[in-house]
């Protein structure tokens, strides 16, 4: 009988998926699809996070734990018993997700559960991951061929035999080694005596493909002396698993050329975007992008007018034809429309007819999503300022309408009203929404906030600097602190911070692509000194210079 072909014992089936070994973005396509119609996801602790993101929101997660969760319950079956699990639900007729760390036929010790699967006719497919003896030298900077085409093998050191450790020992394939950070040296020992020789290189990975990745380069002979000197052994965290890859892929002097992961300039550096995650998603990615681990903080709430009526009687004349212009300043701005539209029953045709303007990429995002394109962005500065340079000046022959609709916030500034004012437009200057100050975030990250748990700050606005303060508290003297342009500047030093960054423009991204600057120029200054590369959290106060941007 063909596995996973239907059959009529049982209306559910199986996908044993392969997580990959931590990177969310190393998920492949089929993955991803196949987590989208799971009823039911059963994964590894591991990977649970990984790919819950990609689950639907009603996805059954039975007697699941994440990763960091310091233990499981007694009365919790141990993983090895996640068998039943699958089987049981596969038998009420769902489509269940087995979810492994790495790849199931490599990692994930599933081939019981698939066994069980073809016994009683359950249909189940297999989605391969990438494993992690693979995916991991990758980042690690460490290829296992090159084009003399040495072999390569892969051992597990907790399950390998003596045979197994003298077939490798005697060759000289490139070894790669799945075994623990603490079972490191007795896994090289072995390779020696079995004939390889001491000095030949190797390289150890631990937390592979996360922004937690860190790789130590020695030999057979000498890494149980470097993970001493580096301090990481003996550790309570001798247990969590490597990847040791051993042979002359792994010389010192070549990964320092290849290794590209973990030379980013912001390389699992923690920074704290004052922001909802719906408006730091592109910046959130850029960070991601340098190496960096985003958090982000709201310190705004957005709230409706209190007196709404100036808001309705506005949405009432873009269906009536009161206005030539619809300015949009910001996200929340497109949103408040976008809700009372909706109230109305209306969509996005209702803007036929009407020139819409947005201040910047993101909002211009946000309209689109809407399903308007707009007429009018800045070429040059995103920002009220960028807008006016571009708006054309009313003109009654081509200009049937001289009106702009300008909704916005409580406290928007007043620089683009006078400045349409000036080109001859008449402004319906509309209170849209309110912004408001957020609730504090929890007590973990006041704490990590105050007690330099972030490497940098990136301050988008004044009010984003004062919010934070107000709600969270002051960031660390050893926190970088990096901010938009001149005014967000002076209110952070008002309020006793210095700032080590500033952005060359008034742009979101250009001021993450200057903290990736600044945490490349660290980077390169403290290799060319000989001093170990590290973050800003991870330096005692007293001994951090006064950085410069």
């Amino acid at each position: 009988m063909n596995p996973t072909a239907p059959n009529h014992f049982a209306s559910g089936q199986v996908t044993f998926l392969g997580a990959g070994p931590g990177d969310p973005g190393l998920l492949t396509l089929r993955a991803v699809e196949a987590l989208a119609s799971a009823d039911v996801l059963i994964a590894d602790p591991q990977v649970l996070d990984v790919v819950r993101v990609h689950a639907r929101a009603q996805v059954d997660t039975p007697l699941q734990a994440s990763a960091d969760e310091a233990s499981i319950p007694a009365d919790v079956p141990a993983l090895r018993d996640t068998a039943n699990l699958v089987m049981a639900a596969a038998r009420a007729g769902k489509r269940v997700v087995r979810a492994v760390t790495g790849d199931p036929g490599l990692d994930g010790y599933v081939a019981e559960e698939m066994l069980a699967c073809a016994a009683e006719g359950i249909a189940f497919e297999v989605v391969p991951g990438i494993a992690a003896a693979v995916g991991v030298p990758a980042y690690a900077g460490v290829p296992l061929r090159d084009a003399h085409g040495t072999d390569v093998r892969f051992i597990d050191a907790r399950t390998a035999d003596e045979r197994c450790w003298t077939e490798v020992g005697a060759s000289d394939a490139t070894a790669v080694v799945s075994t623990s950070l603490d079972s490191v040296a007795a896994a090289a020992g072995e390779l020696v005596s079995a004939g390889r020789k001491p000095d030949t290189p190797l390289t150890v990975t631990v937390a592979g493909t996360t922004t937690r990745q860190r790789t130590w380069t020695a030999t057979l002979g000498s890494i149980a002396q470097v993970l001493k000197a580096a301090k990481v052994l003996p550790s309570a965290d001798g247990g969590q698993p490597v990847i040791a890859v051993v042979g002359e892929r792994s010389a010192a002097a070549q990964r320092e050329r290849l290794s590209w992961f973990e030379s980013k300039p912001l390389f699992g550096w923690r920074v704290l975007v004052p922001r909802t995650k719906e408006q730091a998603a592109s910046l959130s990615d850029q960070l991601v992008s340098y190496g960096a681990v985003s958090h982000e903080v709201p310190t705004i709430a957005v709230e409706p007018p209190r007196t709404p009526q100036q808001m309705e009687r506005a949405v009432k004349g873009l269906v009536t034809g009161r206005y030539e212009w619809i300015a949009f300043t910001s996200v929340n701005a497109v949103k408040a429309v976008r809700e009372k539209f909706e109230e109305y029953g209306l969509d996005a045709r209702a803007f036929a007819g009407i020139k819409v303007a947005a201040v910047g990429e993101q909002t211009a995002k946000a309209l689109v999503a809407f399903g308007v394109k707009p007429d009018l962005v800045p070429s040059g500065e995103q920002s009220a300022a960028g807008l006016l340079e571009d708006w054309p000046p009313y003109d009654p022959v081509f200009d049937p309408i001289d009106r702009v609709f300008l909704p916005r916030a409580d406290i928007a500034t007043e620089t683009l009203v006078a400045g349409l004012i000036e080109l001859g437009w008449e402004v319906d200057d509309v209170t849209a929404y309110r912004t408001v100050r957020a609730s504090p975030p929890p007590a973990e990250t006041r704490e990590a906030i105050k007690g330099g748990g972030f490497d940098a700050v990136l301050f988008t606005s004044s009010s984003t600097v004062r919010n934070l303060v107000g709600i969270a508290g002051k960031p660390h003297n050893v926190t970088v602190i990096a901010c938009i342009g001149p005014a967000t500047a002076k209110t952070a030093e008002e309020h006793g911070l210095r700032v080590d960054v500033m952005s060359p423009e008034p742009s979101v991204h250009k001021l993450a692509e200057a903290l990736a600057d600044f945490g490349a120029a660290r980077r390169d200054a403290a290799i060319e000194a000989g001093d170990p590369v590290t973050r800003p959290s991870e330096r005692r106060p007293g001994s951090r210079r006064r950085a410069r941007s």
